[in-house]
């Protein structure tokens, strides 16, 4: 079984299109959804009509969060907020229902989904969270891989029962311990924050226990344009250059 976690798609169509080609061509078996497929981008609904044509498992994201629980919407930095609030006017009902079902944790084949933080936390951040605090969370759950997003940062955390080890990830394969369990940031499809312009999923390979970081190249300029265009916040267009 070959899994391709993909994350925080942000309303990235262009985006989201190259790297569903790019799964297409990997030969993957199933795709999940680490949530914040909405937001900062110009085309969070046609975002949402292609997640659920493709029938895609997601679980919730902050973006998702705050507009099931609006008074949420006080933690986002202004600029956010005035994009979720200008992109929510855009949303049909259809993918308001499937905004606010959207579980917060997902399981299966030995793996945990969830945005934030495990075993369900959605707007925790990795970099907040201490060694201690990474511990405790990987006792808490039973799966041996838990796969995260929110940071928009690839980033691999081992644990061999007794010490945490952290690594940034880039592009290429990674051969996983198989006495390790892991907590795998799976980066952002629509809006990295890693100093580079591309699109970026991981793959997993549980025949091989191989973890691939894909980055995948998309007409970013363009997608500024509409966001522009589109008159939400200019600083989200410039974080794709």
């Amino acid at each position: 079984m070959k899994l391709a976690v993909v994350s925080d798609i942000h309303g990235n169509l262009e985006a989201f299109k190259q790297v569903l080609t790019d799964i297409e061509q990997a030969g993957i078996d199933n795709i999940i959804s680490l949530g914040d497929n909405i937001g900062y981008g110009p085309d969070s609904q046609q975002v949402m009509t292609l997640i659920r044509s493709l029938k895609i498992p997601s679980i919730m994201g902050n973006h998702e969060l705050a507009l099931l629980e609006p008074s949420y919407l006080s933690f986002f930095n202004p600029l956010a907020r005035e994009s979720l609030n200008n992109i929510s006017r855009t949303l049909s009902d259809a993918s308001r229902h499937d905004i606010f079902t959207l579980p917060k944790t997902l399981t299966e084949h030995d793996c945990r989904f969830v945005h934030g933080f495990p075993p369900d936390l959605i707007t925790t951040y990795l970099f907040e969270v201490s060694q201690p605090e990474i511990q405790q969370a990987f006792d808490q759950i039973k799966e041996r891989l838990c796969f995260v997003g929110h940071t928009h940062k690839l980033e691999l955390i081992g644990y061999n029962g007794n010490q945490v080890t952290r690594t940034r990830l880039t592009q290429g394969i990674v051969a996983l311990d198989p006495q390790h369990r892991y907590i795998i940031n799976a980066g952002s499809v629509g809006q990295p924050r890693d100093d580079t312009n591309h699109a970026k999923y991981v793959i997993w390979d549980e025949a091989t226990d191989r973890l691939e970081v894909r980055f995948v190249s998309y007409d970013h300029v363009s997608v500024a344009v509409k966001i522009i265009t589109a008159g939400l916040p200019t600083a989200h267009a410039d974080r794709l250059y």
